[in-house]
């Protein structure tokens, strides 16, 4: 009898990618019987999950009653918690993650891989101390580490979707060129992953082996790449020329939304001083990738299959 596997925000980026990769993979798919949980089972997203032969559940984070429906009878769990900028962002997040991690326990489940960050709080001394979407769930995990059930933990970089889809798009600057910018050195490093065709890669890892991987962190990214570096994959793939620029951070300011502006100005500082996973980011990253079930997707690539439309 297959193990049943919930899959938190199942319509997402990251449980989507999961759900795909289990359903695709011809032994997870025989071991386990996949449940997508949602919030909406109405929508598009979900019913084309229904079709593909998937339990769909509607469920929600913060709804903890809900939880213990979802998981009953579950084998494993995959969590993910949501980011809403306020003044809730951290309490938020770290309610949600405890109720999965409680429920899960509560319904005998054997094994909760959670998808975590690393806590800027506590790496850089106290100096970066509002990330607080990274701090929330680097203190999920440790509560998780606490409890009686296995558990491995999935922490991604930075989403190369930011590029195509959110305010990192290059900009025009009125003479033919394009920008991105921010408020850190042209050096600065992010952790890049396809965040929709990898997830899976990763967390199928944990799912194939998962005594190897228990109480593991899988720093899930492609490999780092500054700021110049993806400034010149932009410039090839869209035959334009993309450049960067270093803003003042009173600048930068103007340019998010204020609830959010000081966890993100923060946010960058911390990958300029520290690196997105703490001073050993590189070789993280490179463990996860070499641990990873599959080929894992470029900046390069990507650009190829998702242009940048440049206006």
């Amino acid at each position: 009898m297959s193990k049943v596997l919930v899959i938190f925000g199942a319509t997402g980026q990251q449980g989507g990618s999961l759900v795909d990769y289990v359903l695709n993979d011809p032994t997870l798919s025989k071991e386990f019987k996949v449940r997508a949980v949602t919030r909406d089972v109405s929508k598009p997203a979900a019913q084309a999950l229904s079709k593909k032969g998937v339990e769909v559940v509607a469920g929600d984070v913060d709804d903890h009653e809900s939880l213990a429906k979802v998981m009953h009878g579950a084998h494993t769990i995959f969590g993910v918690t949501v980011t809403v900028y306020d003044e809730r962002t951290k309490e938020r997040e770290v309610s949600q993650g405890r109720a999965m991690g409680d429920a899960a326990v509560a319904a005998g489940a054997q094994y909760f891989i959670f998808s975590t960050l690393s806590n800027a709080g506590e790496i850089s001394g106290g100096k970066y101390a509002t990330v607080e979407h990274f701090d929330g769930k680097a203190e999920v995990e440790a509560y998780i580490r606490t409890l009686p059930i296995k558990s491995a933990f999935f922490a991604p970089g930075s989403f190369m979707q930011n590029f195509t889809n959110m305010m990192m798009t290059p900009q025009p600057m009125g003479d033919g060129t394009y920008a991105i910018a921010n408020v850190v050195t042209p050096q600065t490093q992010l952790p890049l992953i396809e965040i929709t065709a990898d997830t899976g890669k990763y967390v199928g890892a944990i799912l194939a082996e998962p005594d190897k991987y228990e109480g593991k962190v899988f720093a899930a990214a492609t490999k780092l790449y500054s700021f110049e570096e993806i400034v010149e994959a932009m410039s090839k793939a869209t035959g334009k020329t993309v450049k960067y620029n270093q803003l003042p951070e009173s600048v930068m300011r103007g340019f998010l939304p204020p609830a959010a502006a000081e966890d993100l100005i923060q946010m960058f500082y911390w990958f300029q001083d520290y690196g997105y996973y703490g001073p050993q980011s590189k070789e993280l990253i490179e463990w996860a990738a070499q641990n990873a079930r599959g080929k894992l997707t470029t900046l390069e690539e990507y650009l190829v299959k998702n242009p940048l439309v440049l206006q």
